[in-house]
This record gives structure tokens, sequence and C-alpha cells, in this order.
């Protein structure tokens, strides 16, 4: 395997590409050939059902530098399934998170109190682990802040996908949270990215969702853990620093939040 760049690396801290339903075994091994060749050295793969969980351990327990979380979305609340009796899947040296959990009340069909309950789970369980959480919080944000106020001792957390006011992503700063800053910044005119400043790389982590929310210029195409390089790229220009400043900036905090050790290059199987 050729080494290691010495620029700093980047880091995909939400991505779904341990699963069949988007990805075939050979796009898998592909894009991690392909995320290491644009210097991303660690992937976080992210559950959103107790089974998509399961698969994601394995993917993750299957490849260098791939780690993995434990997570149950909110619109699988309405399963009413008995989600405390999955938590002994847990131990893995390699699990990272309690998410993707949170309140989503987009779609009309949501049940407030089962996303509650489940949510109010899903944080004593990660506080009992001592794990942070990436949070999917969609149409729901004074919700969600009001219930995540009652779990004081939950580790700095993660507001993936975020896209909300600029009046909550300055809420969501003095509360504590990182945010994840995805392709959907390269393309939407966002209120809150829309005058950014370089002090707020302090509290941002970049996600590419995949294989969801390709970002320019590669809008049309599935997403990929490399395409970090495109976000950290429209990052840099937005912020009028270096990309080398994004990546070792954002990678930090997704190494602080995440608690990920020291990398090595994403390698995979017939890599040389």
């Amino acid at each position: 395997m050729p080494a290691p760049s010495r620029e700093p690396y980047l880091i995909d801290s939400h991505c779904h590409l341990h699963d069949p339903e988007f990805f075939t075994p050979e796009q898998q091994l592909d894009f991690l050939e392909d995320a290491r060749q644009q210097n991303v050295r660690q992937i976080i793969c992210i559950g959103t059902s107790p089974a998509d969980s399961l698969r994601a351990r394995a993917f993750a327990e299957s490849h260098e530098n791939v780690f993995w979380s434990y997570g149950i979305h909110p619109e699988e609340a309405v399963k009413k399934e008995d989600f405390k009796s999955l938590f002994e899947v847990l131990k893995s040296s390699s699990l990272v998170a309690i998410g993707e959990i949170g309140l989503d009340y987009h779609y009309p069909s949501f049940d407030k109190q089962s996303q509650w309950r489940l949510l109010e789970q899903m944080l004593s369980l990660a506080i009992d682990l001592s794990l942070p959480c990436s949070f999917h919080v969609r149409d729901a944000l004074p919700d969600f802040f009001a219930i995540v106020h009652n779990f004081p001792s939950l580790k700095p957390s993660v507001l993936h996908s975020f896209t909300d006011s600029k009046t909550n992503l300055n809420r969501a700063l003095d509360q504590g949270f990182y945010l994840g800053l995805n392709g959907i910044a390269t393309f939407a005119n966002l209120d809150c990215y829309r005058t950014l400043t370089p002090e707020l790389l302090d509290r941002l982590v970049l996600e590419t969702d995949a294989p969801f929310l390709t970002p320019a210029p590669k809008r049309g195409k599935i997403n990929k853990p490399g395409n970090i390089a495109h976000i950290a790229s429209w990052l840099s220009e937005k912020l009028g620093v270096s990309v080398s400043q994004v990546a070792e900036k954002t990678s930090n905090n997704v190494r602080k939040v995440f608690n990920l050790p020291n990398p090595e290059a994403i390698s995979c199987p017939g890599s040389s």
C-alpha cells in the first residue's frame, strides 16, 4: 500500500456504506479504495435500525479504520419494538456512538409520543455506555432541545445534517453541539451557512450521508465517502482558508467527539 499522505486527512463522520440496499459488495470495496485515494482515513457507518446497526457492526469489524454506531431512526419509533432487549449486541471495540437517533416531524404520519419515548431510551443508553450521539432532527428542534436538556451528563454530540436557521445554529452551539455539514451546503442556499467565519471550524464535522446528498459537482451520482473532499473544498472557499486547515480542524473534531484512534490509511482486501 502506498504511504499515507502527510497532508491533514479527512474523516467521513456519517455514512451508510454498509447498507446492501444501496451498495453492492463491489461498490463497497471500490468506494473504500476511492476514499483512501482522497485521503479520507476514517469512516463511521451509522445505524438506523437494530438490524441495520448489526450490518454496520459487521462491516466495520471487517474493514480497517471503519467504525459504527448503534441507532434507531425516529421513523422506526412507530414499530414499538422492545428496543431494550436488543442492547446486548453493543459490545464491540469499533462502536463509537449511539445514532442516528432523534426526532422527525417532517411527514404527517409521525407519532410524537413514540418518538419522545424512543429518544429518551436512546439517550439513557448513550449515557450508560458513555458514548456520544449522532442526532437526526428535522422540523423538531424545540422539542429536541427540551428533551436533551433533561440529560445533562450526555457527552458532546453531533447534530447530523444541520440545515436549520441561523438562530437555531447559534442555539445548538451554545448548548455544546457539533454540527454535521454535508453536501446539502454545496448546492442549497441555506440561511445557516450563508455567512460563516473560520471560528465555526471548531464545531463542524464533515459527513457525506452516502448514498444520499451527493455534493456539487457530483450531483446525480451515488454519494460515497470520498466525496468528503468536495465538501471540504466548498467549505475552504466559503471560509477563505486552505483545504488543509478544514481537514485538520474537522478531523480533530470527529476524533475528539467519537474518541477515534490515530488513523492509518483505509485499506481493503487486495490493496498493496
